[in-house]
C-alpha cells in the first residue's frame, strides 16, 4: 500500500519570517524537507511527497525544484485543517494514508516517516499513528515541555501527558533515583492519518483533556479513536525555530 507525505508550510512565522523559503545550501528549507523524505522513501518510488503551502511563493519555490505542491487557504485555524484541505485538493480516497511532516524539519529521519506510515497500514484498529522514544534522564521525564505517552499491549496509546507518566508509586524520583523500567516514552510529534479520519478530525469537538494538557492528539482518544505508536531507537533531529537553528542546519549542509 502506498502513502502520501504532506508537508504543511506557512509563510508567516513570528520567530523566523519566511521560514519555509529560508535558503539551505541553495534550496528553500521546505524543499530540503521534501528531498530528505524522498531520499529514504520506503517502498522506493511508491511514496508521494506534497507540500501544502499557504502562499504562491512557496508553491513556485517547490515547483522550481521539482517538488509537488498545492496551494491551501491562509485562514486555517489549525494544521489539521490545512492537511484536510490538501487531501481534498489531491482527491485522496478516505482509505488512503497520509503522513504529516513539518516543513521546518530538514533533518527528519526518512526511515522514521516510513515506520510511522507502515505501522498504521498494519494496524487496522488505529485511525492515527505516531512515534516515541525512551526517556533517559530524570530532568526530561519531569519537564512539562516533554510530552510523554503510555501504551497498551498492542502499542496503542492509552494517554499522552505533560506530566511524568507512568508514575512510579513505590520509588519516587529525586536524589538520583533511577527511572522506571521499562523506560518511560517521549512522544515524537510525527503523525500518520487515515484520510477519512483526518477529514472528520477538525470538526470534532475539543476534548476537556485536550484543553487542559494543550495536546491536540487527546481529542482523538477522547472521541474513541486509537493511535498506534512506533517505538524509535533514538530521538529525531531538531527542527528549525530560530535564526540560530537555521545557521546550525546550514553548516550541516555545508552552506
Amino acid at each position: 500500500m502506498t502513502y502520501t507525505v504532506l508537508i504543511p508550510a506557512r509563510l508567516a512565522s513570528t520567530r523566523l519570517p519566511n521560514k519555509p523559503l529560508a535558503d539551505i545550501g541553495g534550496a528553500p528549507m521546505v524543499v530540503r524537507v521534501a528531498q530528505r523524505v524522498l531520499s529514504g522513501a520506503n517502498p522506493p518510488g511508491r511514496v508521494r511527497v506534497v507540500v501544502a503551502g499557504d502562499s504562491p511563493l512557496i508553491i513556485e519555490a517547490c515547483q522550481a525544484h521539482g517538488i509537488e505542491a498545492v496551494l491551501t487557504r491562509t485562514d486555517h485555524p489549525s494544521g489539521s485543517d490545512r492537511l484536510a484541505q490538501a487531501c481534498d485538493l489531491l482527491r485522496l480516497a478516505n482509505d488512503e494514508i497520509v503522513v504529516n511532516v513539518q516543513g521546518d524539519e530538514p533533518l527528519i529521519d526518512p526511515s522514521l516517516v516510513a515506520a510511522v506510515a507502515n505501522l498504521l497500514i498494519k494496524q487496522p484498529l488505529a485511525s492515527m499513528s505516531t512515534a516515541a522514544h525512551a526517556i533517559e534522564s530524570e530532568a526530561e521525564f519531569n519537564n512539562r515541555n516533554v510530552v510523554k505517552v503510555v501504551l497498551d499491549a498492542q502499542q496503542l496509546a492509552l494517554y499522552f501527558s505533560r506530566a511524568p507518566i507512568p508514575c512510579w508509586r513505590d520509588q519516587p524520583l529525586g536524589d538520583g533515583a533511577a527511572l522506571p523500567n521499562p523506560a518511560p516514552l517521549r512522544h515524537i510529534g510525527l503523525y500518520a492519518y487515515r484520510v477519512g479520519f483526518l477529514r472528520r478530525f477538525p470538526a470534532m469537538a475539543q476534548a476537556p483533556l485536550e484543553i487542559t494538557e494543550s495536546l491536540e492528539q487527546l481529542r482523538a482518544l477522547w472521541h474513541g479513536h486509537r493511535i498506534a505508536v512506533h517505538i524509535a531507537t533514538h530521538a529525531p533531529g531538531p527542527g528549525v525555530d530560530t535564526q540560530e537553528d537555521l545557521e546550525r542546519v546550514r553548516r550541516l549542509f555545508g552552506a
